[in-house]
């Protein structure tokens, strides 16, 4: 079938201010939770960006990947702890567009990838091609590239970077090229390589960093890369030294910086952070800050934002228990515990990933209890998110939870973190708990979707919090400390301040001073939107990077 999205097509003209033809590269996007191809925060803002695009009438399109069976979907053992299932997915509202193309991958010369168009009607994006070597003709290997997004294969890892890249490369020339070509991280990189021999100016490449984690900045031996056919051609030893740095190594995010005309980090403190961790490093572009957004449209309860509008108390608090119902019968299902919709409910939800510290309350366990044994002041807390299925610390610490949150009446553990629990999530808590180690969270979006709907933040001062946050007054901000100390020290130290906190601050507001308590959360939502949302980031982008 001879799609009409095989050539550069919207349902749109685009508007005036954003014309300019962009390919926006990444290796997951999350648009819908029935289009389970995301893994978290970066997906996420994808997702959102692609959504901004198709109502700004912006001249843009997707190029992703099709993972035949996701991430994984979470589930449990006989004992509650965590299970990662492999499921296979078919998305029949994807439609062929017609385009294949070939590229090399290790020895195999040829192997075949083909592109599917998720359009934009279906979920209100930009046209968004997702990439399969699952095709007719392929080997049994090759086939198996594009099954697990973030395959813990390293060379299969590689596979997927020369598909998103070059394959995602090879299949914008086939629509007629773009004008830019942006890499959001470094998991596409071998599209630079591509498009630079093929007479892409550098004026066109442009590149967004995330993750300080120095495991989310990939880097590969050099030589090894060479062989398998990462940059779209086999590079004389001369041109492969001028792209090895620390001893032979290809950084993905070094060599996109050094590749791209501009760069940008994902939030005001990260631009600062990633500016320092690149700087010995000559040849790399300047890096801006474009701070992280989330679409409202799709995120924010309307009765919520109708509450808000017109400042109607009676409204919001209504509509919130109402929310906090839908959360709890999830709660119930998921683990047989009947929660309260007028006890203050904090939760914690996002990747589970070592320094994001989902267990921090659980530093002091005799002031943990004081905290959730309090008569005067009672708390429920939820905790949800998905480590990587190989991640076994993070598993761990999520195990670890699982099992003391079992004979606990007001603690839960949810599985199944996607897109439609972390909206109930959001929609349904009073508190968004965000507790990084400073300087490790490049941006984090949760809390913006969360302070959408009324979720407030108590948070330690990193990502984008410093550029929102008033403590007291839209959200409660844990102290600055050194994050130079070592990290045992750092967890006690923001353990105390987060109790501190809560025991002082946030609990007496929220019982005694419900008037107060409601001013915090309509100043959170006046403080997150308009600034927050990815229309303004959308059109930022434009202005700043493209």
């Amino acid at each position: 079938m001879t799609s009409e999205y095989n050539k550069w097509h919207h349902p749109y003209t685009p508007a005036k201010e954003f014309k300019k033809k962009v390919a926006y590269f990444s290796m997951e996007f999350g648009i819908d939770q029935a289009l389970k191809i995301y893994s978290g925060g970066l997906g996420f803002l994808a997702g959102s960006h692609m959504r901004s695009g198709f109502e700004l009438k912006q001249n843009m399109i997707g190029i992703g990947m099709l993972w035949k069976y996701g991430y994984y979907d979470q589930g449990r053992n006989g004992d509650q702890t965590m299970r990662a299932n492999f499921i296979e997915k078919n998305f029949t509202f994807l439609e062929d567009s017609g385009l294949e193309v070939e590229v090399k991958l290790h020895d195999n010369p040829a192997v075949k990838v083909r592109a599917m168009v998720l359009k934009p009607e279906i979920f209100g994006t930009v046209p968004i091609y997702l990439l399969t070597t699952d095709v007719e003709g392929n080997d049994y290997l090759s086939r198996t590239v594009t099954n697990y997004l973030y395959d813990a294969n390293y060379l299969t890892r590689i596979s997927q970077s020369i598909v998103l890249g070059i394959a995602g490369a090879k299949i914008v020339e086939a629509l007629g090229g773009a004008d830019v070509y942006h890499l959001n991280e470094g998991h596409g990189l071998p599209a630079f390589y591509y498009l630079k021999d093929k007479g892409v100016k550098k004026n066109q490449m442009v590149f967004t960093t995330h993750t300080p984690e120095k495991a989310g900045n990939e880097e590969r031996d050099g030589r090894h890369l060479n062989r398998c056919g990462f940059f779209g051609r086999y590079l004389s030893e001369q041109e492969l030294q001028k792209e090895m740095v620390n001893g032979g190594m290809i950084n993905y995010t070094v060599s996109a910086l050094r590749m791209a005309k501009k760069s940008n980090a994902v939030s005001k403190l990260h631009a600062k952070v990633a500016q320092g961790m690149w700087k010995d490093y000559p040849g790399t572009s300047k890096i801006i800050p474009i701070t992280n957004a989330q679409n409202q449209k799709f995120w924010q309860d309307e009765a919520i934002e109708k509450a808000h509008k017109t400042k109607n108390t009676k409204l919001y608090r209504e509509r919130k228990v109402e929310l906090k119902k839908t959360l709890f019968a999830e709660v119930m299902n998921q683990t047989n515990k009947l929660f309260d919709p007028n006890v203050l409910t904090m939760v914690w939800a996002r990747r589970f990933a070592g320094y994001k510290r989902a267990d921090l309350l659980l530093q002091d366990l005799e002031r943990f209890e004081k905290l959730i044994t309090n008569k005067k002041y009672p708390v429920q807390i939820i905790w949800a998110g998905k480590p990587y299925p190989h991640d076994f610390y993070g598993i761990d610490i999520f195990n670890h939870l699982v099992h003391f949150c079992k004979q606990k009446t007001n603690l839960a553990v949810l599985v199944g973190y996607e897109i439609e629990l972390s909206r109930k999530l959001k929609c349904g808590s009073d508190i968004w708990l965000n507790t990084p180690r400073i300087t490790r969270e490049a941006s984090g979006t949760s809390g913006m979707t969360a302070a959408m709907n009324g979720s407030v933040n108590v948070s330690t001062d990193d990502g984008w919090i410093p550029e929102f946050a008033k403590d007291g007054k839209n959200s409660f901000i844990l102290p600055a400390i050194d994050p130079n100390m070592p990290t045992w020290d750092q967890d006690k130290l923001d353990s105390e301040h987060l109790y501190d906190i809560l025991e002082k601050k946030v609990l007496p507001t929220f019982y005694d001073h419900p008037k107060k308590w409601q001013q915090i959360v309509f100043n959170s939502i006046d403080d997150v939107i308009p600034e927050f949302t990815s229309k303004r980031m959308a059109t930022q982008y434009y202005k700043e990077l493209y």
